[in-house]
């Protein structure tokens, strides 16, 4: 009986030191729920699966909570994880943890929005500037060159919306001189929120001819307060997409959107975790990609495939 319990014992040993061996990446994106943090948690277990690596994905609840983000990278570095890649709710506040990550020898890649460190071994994220630039001189196109027009952003201290909103008010000021930007509201990621502040700027401006809503949340508080008017004479041009969005675009609602390409950020964040760890020198900054999706395009299979992912091949891997 001794004889044949050795082997066994010896055989769970081994199997239990190959499990061990399976290096741990942390992927923390700003938020969990909305579809653009699942498409980025499916490039990730995509990057993961061709490294070998198991993905510890966790993020805070609120898409503005720096502190719980930090609290999350922490105990990422005390389980002493092989990378981190994140995307970090403030430019400031998370600095202090990726540098204490980045100490303990955490290779950390950022993604989505940026970081005031250098200890980072690579950038992935959209143009952020050249996003808001590009929206607009399509609201700039579709008001005519001239009139009132407002941001409502996501929140002050976000590095990639404020990226958003800085290239928006830079290329208004710079190439259409007839169009005057009245009002700056943040939206703070909530939706009543954003409807408020909307409903506000098209009271204190009834001549208001259009509007740019810098992310998801905005976008969708900012719509609401068009629908409740039936303002469709207010043009609205927004950042990222969800199905509520784009039937909001068919519907007339919203003219454009400038859509990121967030599969391909978590691929690439989790990638160049990989070629660190295998010795090689990652990309220092990678542009993601942003596109200006608009009603007729809607039916493009290149656009489709943006708006539509299938994640289901990849989030089932892992169980979720």
């Amino acid at each position: 009986m001794r004889a044949l319990l050795f082997p066994l014992l010896f055989v769970l040993v081994i199997a239990g030191c190959s499990r061990s061996d399976k290096k741990i990446i942390g992927v923390v994106p700003k938020g969990a729920n909305h579809i653009f943090w699942q498409t980025v948690h499916a490039g990730a277990l995509k990057a993961g699966a061709e490294h070998g690596f198991e993905i510890e994905w966790n993020a805070p609840t609120l898409e503005i909570d720096s502190s719980r983000q930090i609290e999350i990278v922490e105990a990422m570095i005390n389980k002493h994880v092989a990378g981190i890649a994140l995307a970090p709710v403030d430019s400031k506040a998370l600095v202090s943890v990726v540098e204490r990550a980045a100490a303990a020898g955490i290779p950390v890649a950022i993604f989505d929005s940026a970081l005031d460190s250098q200890k980072k071994i690579s950038f992935v994220a959209t143009n952020n500037e050249e996003g808001g630039r590009m929206a607009a001189r399509r609201l700039a196109e579709v008001i005519g060159g001239k009139g009132k027009v407002a941001v409502i952003g996501f929140m002050p201290g976000s590095a990639s919306t404020m990226e958003r909103e800085h290239g928006f008010q830079d290329e208004i000021r710079k190439n259409f001189p007839e169009v005057n930007v009245v009002a700056m509201q943040f939206g703070m990621a909530d939706r009543a929120k954003s409807m408020a502040a909307t409903e506000n700027v098209l009271t204190a401006h009834p001549d208001l001819a259009g509007l740019f809503a810098d992310n998801e949340s905005s976008l969708a508080g900012t719509v609401q307060a068009l629908k409740g008017r039936g303002a469709k004479n207010v043009k609205l041009v927004g950042f990222d997409a969800s199905d509520q969005l784009i039937a909001d675009l068919k519907a007339g609602f919203i003219d454009s959107l400038v859509v990121q390409n967030p599969f391909r950020m978590g691929y690439e964040a989790t990638h160049a975790i990989g070629q660190k760890l295998s010795g090689q020198t990652p990309v220092a900054l990678i542009d993601s990609g942003a596109t200006l999706v608009k009603r007729e395009d809607l039916e493009k299979p290149e656009v489709k495939e943006l708006l539509f992912p299938d994640l289901s091949k990849y989030i089932k891997v892992q169980g979720h």
